[in-house]
């Protein structure tokens, strides 16, 4: 399962990759989005690199990310009461699980919001104008889960 987190505005863009970002639903910065694994996810992330970092989430961070940053409609925080409410499902271990077995996508979760809000990451970014590992951009493959661990 993909996580992407735009990272630079929208200032200057073309507008092919503004529009891929409006379908992504990454309008602002900071924002972060989970996405299967299908091959039009991948063009789109591959479209987005320029102003957005993207990889591989784990497990254990995307509980992390349920629990910290997640919301269910009314700007509400995901608990354990409101996981059981809004999705069905008793623990954020076996929502995860599921998540990323493929056996249901987030998008069918129609009472949880996307994307999460994040802050800047402690430490700052390295650069926001190159491409990983120099810079902060583009496909980091599993490096992403330090990022979001920096962010969350």
């Amino acid at each position: 399962m993909f996580v992407a987190i735009r990272i630079r505005s929208s200032i200057g863009l073309r507008e092919e990759i503004d529009e891929t970002l409006c379908m992504l639903n990454l309008k602002y910065a900071n924002n972060c989005i989970v996405l299967p694994e299908t091959e039009s996810y991948k063009g789109m992330l591959e479209k987005v690199k320029p102003v957005t970092t993207y990889g591989m989430i784990s497990k254990e961070m995307l509980i992390v990310l349920l629990k910290k940053r997640g919301r269910v409609l009314g700007n509400k925080r995901l608990t354990e009461a409101a996981l059981k409410q809004a999705t069905g499902y008793d623990s954020f271990d076996k929502l995860a699980s599921d998540l990323l077995s493929g056996k249901i996508k987030i998008k069918q979760l129609e009472k949880l919001k996307q994307p999460f809000r994040l802050t800047p990451p402690s430490k700052g970014f390295k650069s926001t104008k190159l491409h990983y590992p120099k810079g902060d951009l583009g496909n980091r493959g599993d490096k992403i889960n330090d990022l979001l661990k920096r962010m969350i």
